[in-house]
């Protein structure tokens, strides 16, 4: 008998495990994939680590969380520097200075507030839709080319049927600075993000291509406590109706070159490309191989069977997770976690710092 069984491989999972083994409590792990990882997941192809399921940068205000990670594998110092590709034309993101001369030619800080000042007169009453949020932040112009496309493709709905709350601040930034987050700490694993899960379960018994909801009788009987980190509507059967997510699908290609985009991430703005951004792999790691590959990224929409990928956090999906949250409760000896236990859209840093407090204060 177990003293935990963890449902799901990825990184909530992981490092739940591995703070519950170094605690002396006994942890089977069981994952529905055939491999760990979760999201994740990195596979070396040509000598490069693939982000099979999109590009993933880790990045953490918090020193706690960078040392946690950086104990289990070594990061590079990777800076997140999107382009954005708007028609052929491209853009430096997040919006600085470089944005604001390549789309006005301006060149002073001064100069790029009066124009979006203008532009966000626009709007003059309290936005009534994600359109009008994003104009009254950054005016028409940004809107048109970098925002309105890219969000329709993600969300697939007309930016003015989304609610305004999706986009709580475009930041505007009056520098020549591309670095896309502000957290003092980011960086991707030298060796691959499943370098970093596999050092995180080195020691605990993981069970591959076991689905625990198709197994759920058997497995249950073998762990006093469970940690479940699958989508929570799941789990209760979807006995209050079906949570909404967004999935993913990816196109990959190996390509007999040595650099293709010159970039990591390109993302296409306009709405006529179907998909919304091409990753580069190479470029995570500063890769010098011979060739090099390319994933194109499309969204869609979930339906039953799809692999979630991130939670619609509206006001009606948010309300039915409260309905479901209350039934978790009062679930014996289980604990809801990560992104799809407790419906949340959790950055990496999250779900590790969600895991080790859950770990901490089921040990006291």
């Amino acid at each position: 008998m177990y003293d935990f069984l963890v449902v799901g491989a990825g990184l909530f999972g992981a490092v739940f495990a591995n703070e519950m083994k170094e605690r002396g409590f006994s942890v089977l792990v069981v994952e529905k994939e055939d491999h760990i990882g979760g999201h994740i997941y990195t596979e070396r192809i040509e000598g490069i680590d693939v982000h099979v399921y999109g590009a993933h940068i880790f990045h953490t205000p918090k020193k706690e969380i960078w040392n946690y990670v950086n104990r289990f594998t070594e990061f590079n110092h990777y800076v997140n520097s999107p382009i954005a590709n708007y028609k052929g034309k491209l853009y430096n993101l997040p919006f600085n200075m470089n944005t604001f001369h390549q789309m006005w030619g301006v060149r002073t800080p001064e100069e790029a507030l009066a124009v979006i000042e203008e532009q966000r007169r626009e709007i003059q009453s309290e936005p009534k839709n994600l359109e009008e949020q994003a104009i009254s932040l950054v005016g028409r112009d940004i809107y048109e080319k970098l925002v309105k496309g890219y969000t329709e493709k993600q969300w697939g709905r007309d930016c003015k049927d989304l609610p305004s709350f999706i986009i709580k601040r475009l930041p505007v930034r009056l520098t020549y600075d591309n670095n896309y987050f502000n957290d003092p700490y980011q960086g991707v694993p030298k060796e691959g993000y499943s370098k970093l899960i596999e050092r995180l379960l080195e020691g605990t018994e993981v069970r591959l291509n076991t689905d625990f909801l198709e197994n759920r009788g058997e497995l249950t009987e073998l762990a006093h406590r469970i940690v479940y980190t699958g989508p929570i509507d799941a789990y209760f059967d979807f006995k209050l109706g079906p949570l909404a997510y967004r999935t993913l699908r990816f196109e990959s290609e190996i390509l007999d070159m040595p650099n293709y985009q010159g970039v990591a991430v390109m993302n296409y703005t306009d709405k006529e490309t179907p998909f919304t951004r091409i990753i580069e792999h190479k470029h995570f790691n500063f890769g010098q191989q011979e060739k090099t590959i390319i994933t194109r990224e499309y969204p869609a929409e979930w339906k039953l069977g799809d692999e979630p990928y991130y939670p619609v956090n509206d006001a009606k999906n948010s309300k039915l997770y409260k309905e479901y949250e209350v039934m978790a409760s009062l679930e014996n000896g289980v604990i809801f976690g990560g992104r799809l236990g407790e419906y949340r859209y959790y950055d990496m840093w999250q779900a590790v710092e969600r895991a080790l407090f859950f770990s901490r204060y089921i040990a006291e």
